[in-house]
């Protein structure tokens, strides 16, 4: 009974496909799940090797700090003493550094590690502490230091020398106060209030991985970096005013004012945070193999439904019948095809991966439909639906920016060949189960 009614009822049988379609999400979803599973191990073996090596850098400063007594009364109003701390920014800071990146493997996950060279080189100006209006029997000048932020300190390969004027001083780990930069190394140095400017150079080896920030604390700040990576990425609070990018590598420049920060030249305590202001380069991988992946299986219900829609108008305007197991192994097909280019992805470019795996999904399911419907003319149909599908879809994967754009008109396009097609279809008599009159003769 229920033989003859699937054979004879089309609207069973749409309800059928119909439900077949819902059920088989189910499993596109755990394909994700695998693909965001994959990624996750990916990360969690690149972030080990970062961690060995160096991770992202943001290198901050020079900044000049000078202690003081600050007294006040407790709560049984007895006069107590702290220290407290004046911070000074550079007037003029100038930045130039070369970044030689490499790519280190570990299994079959890549990781991008660079190593770089960076000078920096400046001026205080003289110290306007009267401002504060700290007396100067309590400024204790003697201890004074200019601190250098270092993001991660394991980074470091060679001793930091700092010039300061004419003087030569060897920075420790460490900075006594974290009201402005929470790590990275200090140096004491002599400041003399009636000096009217302190100049200093440095220079920096460091390691890192992904990406170098910089933070500017000038008055007025300059950057200049090169590198030999193709494909940068400029973060950051600032893009370069000038870049320059070619298959030898990339060139910026950046001009940053103290007008352009949300934080003064000086200040007392922990008033302010510098490092919300930092911008420089990210070094990605240029293509992400499981975003790629998983932008695709986002497709899945299309590819479903449209293939099944193919088969049902086969049906439809040839009289043919399909057993719902036969929908049902032609959905794990389909399904097959995002496992399959997760795995080739994982070793592959992407665009061979899919290439290798549309042409093998394509392959299978024309096979299995010449065989079941043994019409050349239907499995030529299927062959060509699947292989414009697939196409179509690598097209929208490479265009990002018109990805909206090109589904909305792919879906349209279809819309309208499915209306054509089904114009002079009588789908009352369909759907009971009748024979179909031309509804227009």
């Amino acid at each position: 009974m229920l033989k003859k009614g699937l054979k004879n009822s089309m609207g069973l049988r749409l309800g059928i496909i119909a439900l077949l379609t819902l059920l088989l999400l189910i499993p596109a979803a755990m394909i994700q799940s695998t693909i965001e599973e994959r990624q996750e191990r990916r990360d969690s073996v690149i972030n080990e090797i970062n961690q060995k090596w160096g991770t992202a850098q943001t290198l901050s400063g020079p900044v000049l700090s000078i202690p003081y007594r600050y007294y006040y009364k407790n709560a049984d109003d007895e006069i107590r003493s702290s220290i407290n701390y004046m911070h000074f920014l550079p007037a003029d800071l100038q930045i130039t550094g070369k970044v030689n990146p490499e790519i280190r493997y570990r299994g079959i996950y890549e990781a991008v590690l660079y190593n770089s060279e960076i000078e920096f080189t400046g001026l205080f100006k003289s110290v306007d502490y009267k401002k504060f209006k700290v007396p100067d029997k309590d400024i204790l000048w003697d201890d004074a230091f200019v601190a250098i932020g270092i993001s991660d300190m394991k980074g470091i390969q060679d001793l930091i020398s700092l010039a300061w004027n004419d003087e030569i001083v060897e920075p420790n780990p460490g900075i006594t106060t974290n009201d402005v930069l929470d790590a990275g190394i200090s140096a004491p140095v002599p400041v003399n209030p009636d000096k009217l400017g302190n100049t200093f150079n440095f220079k920096v080896n460091i390691n890192g991985s992904a990406g170098l920030y910089f933070t500017p604390v000038g008055q007025e700040t300059r950057v200049e970096l090169s590198s030999s990576w193709k494909d940068p990425s400029f973060i950051g609070m600032f893009i370069p005013d000038e870049h320059e990018i070619s298959d030898n590598g990339f060139s910026a420049i950046w001009k940053i004012l103290h007008l352009n920060r949300n934080y003064p030249q000086q200040w007392i305590g922990g008033q302010y945070k510098i490092n919300v202001s930092s911008f420089g380069v990210d070094l990605p991988l240029p293509v992400d193999e499981y975003q790629k992946t998983m932008r695709t299986t986002k497709y899945a219900i299309m590819f479903i439904s449209l293939t099944f829609l193919a088969f049902f108008m086969i049906e439809l305007l040839n009289k043919r019948v399909l057993h719902p197991i036969q929908y049902l192994l032609i959905g794990f097909a389909l399904l097959l095809f995002f496992t399959l280019l997760l795995a080739l992805t994982e070793h592959l470019l992407f665009r061979y991966a899919y290439i290798i795996a549309a042409a093998a999904n394509v392959g299978l399911i024309t096979a299995y439909t010449r065989g079941v419907l043994k019409h050349y003319l239907q499995t030529v149909i299927i062959f060509s639906v699947l292989t414009i599908l697939y196409g179509y879809l690598y097209v929208v994967l490479q265009l990002q920016d018109f990805a909206l754009l090109m589904g909305s008109i792919g879906l349209f396009v279809i819309l309208a060949v499915v209306m054509y097609l089904t114009r002079k279809i009588d789908w009352f008599m369909i759907l009971k189960g009748e024979k179909a009159e031309d509804s227009t003769s």
